[in-house]
Parts: structure tokens; C-alpha cells; sequence
């Protein structure tokens, strides 16, 4: 094996080393039963990002323009409690934000289709923590949707 192959493996990440030398891993969600591609397939990185960006600025808008006046620590704390507020009502009951609809994603539950108020309270309360966001699984799906037992998917 020359540098390159070895740099090339290691900026791929051990993932792509793994099924380098002949692991078969599967396509993300396949383990959940969704597609591979398509509407009902996970949500990539980007996009997800992208909608959290979309909410946040949103949420920033609020707190900034009718709460605060000025931006701060406090117009940021105010931000964060909207974007809980946001992402419960929203995901409970119709399943996306509006950063999600813009970027053509929707949070299911797995066994319903629809997650309940409570998953989505759940779900919320681990993403405003940050850190259960930053930890995903092979399928790509954070582990507040793990624990609350729902994955994002494009529409």
C-alpha cells in the first residue's frame, strides 16, 4: 500500500476502510427498512444542517426583533428557548420545522409515522443539548433521535 491509499483511507474515515477491505455495511436506514434514495431515505448531514441553520436564524430573528432589542447573551438564551418552543409544537404535530419543510425533510417516528408531542418534547430537549446531536450512529441518525425513537427522512 503506497501513502496515497493510506491518506486516502484515512481521510475517508474508518468506515470506508472497514468496507475497503470487504465489510458490506449496508445503505444508511437500511436496518430501519427505509430506501436507500428517494423520499422515506435519511436525511443527509448537509441538509439537516442546513434546516437547523434555517430554524436558528429564524429563532435568532425573533428573539433579537421582538424580545430583546439588541443581541447578546440574553437575545441567545431567548433564541434557544424559541427554537425548543419551535421544534416542539412544530414536530408534534405536523413533523418538521420550517427549516425542515425548506429543505424537504420530515421527523417520523418509527413505529407510528408520526411522532407523538411526547416524543417530539423528548426529542427537542435532547437537541437543545447539543451534544446528543453530535453523536451519530452507522445510519447517520443522532442519538436524541435514537432515544427518542425517530429518524429524519426527505419527503
Amino acid at each position: 500500500m503506497d501513502n496515497r491509499q493510506a491518506i486516502g483511507s484515512w481521510l475517508s474515515g474508518p468506515r470506508a476502510a472497514v468496507e475497503e477491505a470487504g465489510a458490506d455495511f449496508g445503505h444508511r436506514g437500511e436496518q430501519l427498512g427505509l430506501p436507500e434514495e428517494g423520499p422515506g431515505s435519511i436525511a443527509r448531514p448537509g441538509r439537516r444542517l442546513g434546516a437547523l441553520a434555517v430554524d436558528w436564524a429564524l429563532c435568532s430573528l425573533i428573539a433579537y426583533g421582538l424580545i430583546t432589542g439588541s443581541y447578546g447573551q440574553t437575545a441567545s438564551n431567548w433564541a434557544l428557548l424559541i427554537f425548543f418552543v419551535l421544534s416542539v409544537l412544530t414536530v408534534g404535530t405536523v413533523g418538521f420545522t420550517p427549516g425542515k419543510r425548506l429543505f424537504g425533510l420530515r421527523v417520523v417516528d418509527l413505529a407510528t409515522g408520526r411522532p407523538s408531542p411526547l416524543r417530539a418534547l423528548l426529542r427537542s430537549v435532547l437537541l437543545c443539548l447539543a451534544l446528543p446531536a453530535l453523536i451519530w450512529d452507522r445510519d447517520g441518525r443522532g442519538l436524541h433521535d435514537r432515544l427518542a425513537r425517530t429518524v429524519e427522512v426527505r419527503i
